[in-house]
């Protein structure tokens, strides 16, 4: 047996493999807790947008200062984006407060 070629066979199985794994980026949207409601819908089409391009997307809600008393509004906010967006999207990850940021991650269905 030539191990020339069988190091090509290898080597080309290898490639074959890598074509048919499936990747994905994760993408962030930043919102803070008083977003208007038209700026909540463009974020929630650009959620649209990587969600059709197979990406998870993370929605951190950032609380700045006093907002930290907000948490309630934070929680609030990412279960409407949730809502908004289960059409196509499952929740991944719950909204989970960090420090000064809550985020959720949302993934394609």
């Amino acid at each position: 047996m030539d191990y020339g070629r069988y190091k090509y066979e290898q080597t080309k199985k290898q490639q074959e493999a890598k074509k048919k794994q499936s990747t994905f980026q994760l993408k962030e949207i930043k919102v803070r807790p008083k977003t208007g409601e038209h700026d909540i819908q463009v974020k929630l089409n650009h959620i649209n947008r990587f969600i059709e391009n197979k990406d998870k997307v993370k929605v951190t809600v950032v609380f700045r200062g006093r907002e930290i008393t907000l948490s309630n509004r934070g929680r609030e906010l990412l279960a409407h984006i949730a809502q908004q967006a289960e059409e196509y999207a499952i929740v991944e990850q719950h909204p989970k407060l960090e420090g000064r940021t809550m985020t959720m991650v949302l993934a394609p269905k």
